[in-house]
């Protein structure tokens, strides 16, 4: 029996107007009014982060942001800070998104110092690992996750990391409708349980949140959420539409 609280999160990416995404997120809001046994969160774009976050005062929804630089403040241009995200509203951060990676050049390294930015202004981490179709292919799967997980959280301590929540999210199965089995992301998730395990303790990694994210659908949730050690996940496309992700957020 998994003791870990669900969280289902959206990632909206580079959708939606301020006015589109208010919209979005007071239906959201009105179908899952009644879920009390899971988390739910949603990361709109910055644009709309402060005025989603009024809406969504006194709801069962919190605020996510895309990502976060690690200074505080200064001449960077185009970047968010974390107490510019605290003051919109933001509870929860998503870091290391393979889209970030892949498109703007993000490493284990910056994915590093946005962590520790993340926790400094007490920020939920959503760190994300996972691997591409030619890394799968060439069976790396194992040894690309064991470099970004001890990267990516390197110098830190058993303290800093209560609250981090993992997402594993095979880059070949996000927005092309290929979705890891519910085989492949167990082993995958117990994989990254056993490094945790390992580099801190087995209570932090029995108690640490590991989300699967890659075409997550109504469809394939509830097996998915019937693995072990997968504790909730980080849907892009479906969270777009109230309707659908509702139906995620409210899976038996």
């Amino acid at each position: 029996m998994k003791n870990r609280k669900p969280l289902l999160a959206g990632n909206w990416k580079m959708y939606k107007t301020c006015a589109e995404a208010v919209d979005t997120a007071k239906k959201l809001a009105e179908l899952v009014t009644k879920v009390q046994d899971r988390d739910i969160m949603i990361a709109p774009p910055f644009t709309a982060l402060f005025a989603v976050s009024e809406v969504l005062k006194n709801t069962n929804i919190s605020i996510g942001s895309q990502n976060i630089f690690w200074e505080k403040e200064g001449a960077y241009t185009g970047e968010v800070s974390g107490q510019m995200l605290v003051s919109c509203g933001c509870k929860y951060v998503i870091i290391g998104h393979s889209e970030r990676r892949q498109y703007f050049h993000e490493t284990d390294e910056t994915v590093n110092k946005r962590i520790k930015s993340a926790l400094l202004y007490g920020l939920i981490p959503v760190f994300c690992v996972g691997e591409t179709e030619k890394e799968r292919e060439s069976n790396e799967t194992f040894s690309v996750l064991d470099k970004q997980v001890q990267n990516g959280l390197k110098d830190f301590t058993l303290n800093d990391l209560k609250t981090l929540v993992i997402a594993y999210e095979p880059v070949w199965a996000i927005g092309t409708g290929k979705t890891a089995t519910s085989a492949q992301a167990q082993e995958v998730h117990a994989f990254i349980r056993s490094l945790i395990e390992k580099k801190f303790d087995a209570d932090l990694a029995s108690k640490m949140r590991i989300l699967y994210g890659g075409s997550v659908k109504p469809e394939n949730i509830s097996e998915l959420m019937s693995m072990p050690d997968v504790d909730g996940g980080l849907v892009g496309g479906a969270s777009l539409k109230p309707e659908t992700f509702s139906k995620i957020v409210t899976y038996n």
